[in-house]
């Protein structure tokens, strides 16, 4: 584990974009709109052959964790879920008939909120509307996200008769401190017994979300919490830094900042979290996730194959994602399209008879050229230049040429050890991986003028 100074953390943890996507969401405008991704869809319905990925958006949940920077709407009535997701199979028939012939799903992903809101039977009728429309091809990764504390074994019994092969549980941490402060109580046992029961089942592959940087973390409670995890031994986590946007979820400002870990001590639990999960045989994924040696990640990243879509990193690239529901973002042909976030707007665009697209963008040739290199930074921790000159048909050290003297230049990334650059690859380093996104922000013309303390994205630690 490379040694990090203070000043460095103090010059390097700054906002900057995940790159979920590139350009990112905050330059999604409102002169894209349901038209224009009808267009798109068209386009697409001419490649019938090309799988698709799906993504559902359920966003409905019983309590509001205090953490949480999700789009979520908290309900117990099922009355408001129905209305819902009548809205959501008339949005599918709709997209089905713009696809045309193009129905195959190479990726089909429920998020939320929580989709284990819903009841079973409620989830099994959902699902098969949706196959009406759509068909799973053999092979396809079919993954719900599940909070156990609600997630019963008669939602994993529906889920695998319906096909679904891949879990996502909802963890962040198992500390009863630390889930008071962030009002998610989940005991370890509701875990362990979900996580058996899914075993026993056979799910091809299970995932433990967690979170570094929540408020009385210390690095005694995540070695604790890592204890507990890695005995259970899932196939994947993904361990995200928590991310303080009170300017975009509101209810974070309920939360005292005072009892946040410190810059320093936020990154010494990311230290011990990769210095843990390596120790126990894991394979670091990008910037945040880790998997066993036999998972498919693992193997994607040995391969460099790894790519990354608004379902996080997949094995699955080239596909279009179309999504379904409200602040669900498509990327169709060349451009992105996201949903209505306010249920009111979703429903009435849904019932006027349009896709309920509040915004989008348009990706012009400089936009995919920058978009391949940013996700092989974020994915694979490298640019192979000849692959991008194939690919492109440009030289990439004359296109990149700003960029590479910002790279080369005396008190640059090179300098600083974050990154090495030769006449066919930029590679960063094991230092350059723990700051990957401010890696990436270099070929980010739209952050051209690097990362700024204006609250817009997360910071980068």
């Amino acid at each position: 584990m490379v040694e990090i100074t203070a000043e460095l953390l103090a010059r390097y943890d700054r906002p900057v974009p995940r790159y979920t996507s590139y350009p990112t969401a905050v330059d999604f405008t409102d002169t894209f709109g349901p038209v224009d991704h009808a267009a798109r869809l068209a386009g697409a319905s001419t490649r019938p052959g090309d799988p698709l990925s799906l993504y559902l958006h359920l966003p409905f949940c019983e309590a509001r964790c205090s953490f949480c920077a999700c789009h979520v709407v908290i309900t117990q009535k099922t009355e408001v879920a129905d209305a819902y997701l009548q809205r959501v199979l008339v949005e599918a028939e709709r997209l089905a008939t713009a696809l045309g012939e193009r129905r195959s799903l190479a990726q089909y992903h429920w998020g939320g909120g929580t989709p284990t809101h819903h009841s079973p039977e409620v989830m099994a009728t959902l699902h098969s509307a949706l196959m009406e429309h759509f068909e799973i091809l053999p092979g396809a990764d079919v993954a719900i996200e599940v909070d156990p504390r609600v997630t019963t074994f008669e939602h994993l019994a529906m889920l695998d008769e319906a096909g679904f092969n891949r879990l996502s549980l909802g963890v962040q941490d198992l500390d009863p401190r630390v889930q008071d402060l962030i009002g998610r109580n989940q005991t370890t046992e509701e875990t362990r017994t979900l996580h058996a029961e899914a075993r026993r089942l056979g799910f091809e592959s299970i995932n433990f979300d967690l979170i570094y940087g929540l408020p009385g973390q210390s690095e005694a409670t995540m070695a604790a919490t890592l204890s507990e995890v890695v005995d259970m031994r899932p196939d994947r986590l993904a361990v995200y830094s928590f991310a303080l946007v009170p300017w975009m979820r509101p209810h974070q400002k309920r939360m005292d900042e005072a009892g946040l870990p410190s810059t320093e001590e936020k990154f010494a639990l990311l230290a011990q979290v990769i210095g843990t999960l390596t120790d126990a045989g894991y394979v670091q994924i990008g910037m945040d996730h880790f998997a066993l040696p036999t998972d498919s990640l693992a193997r994607a990243v040995q391969e460099r194959t790894l790519t990354r879509n608004f379902m996080g990193y997949t094995t699955i690239g080239g596909t279009d994602v179309v999504a379904l529901g409200s602040s669900g973002i498509s990327d169709v042909d060349g451009a992105y399209a996201q949903n209505h976030r306010r249920l009111a707007s979703y429903y009435e665009m849904v019932d006027a008879g349009e896709f309920p697209v509040e915004r989008g963008y348009r990706l012009n040739r400089d936009d995919t050229i920058r978009r391949h290199v940013i996700t092989e930074l974020m994915c694979n921790n490298t640019v192979h230049l000849p692959e991008v000159a194939r690919r492109f048909g440009i030289d990439p050290a004359g296109y990149f040429a700003s960029e590479l003297a910002t790279l080369t230049d005396p008190g640059g990334l090179v300098d600083e050890g974050m990154v090495t650059v030769t006449d066919t690859d930029i590679t960063a380093t094991e230092l350059g991986g723990m700051f990957v996104r401010r890696v990436a922000t270099v070929f980010d013309t739209h952050r051209r003028q690097g990362p700024s303390n204006v609250p817009v994205f997360s910071r980068s630690v």
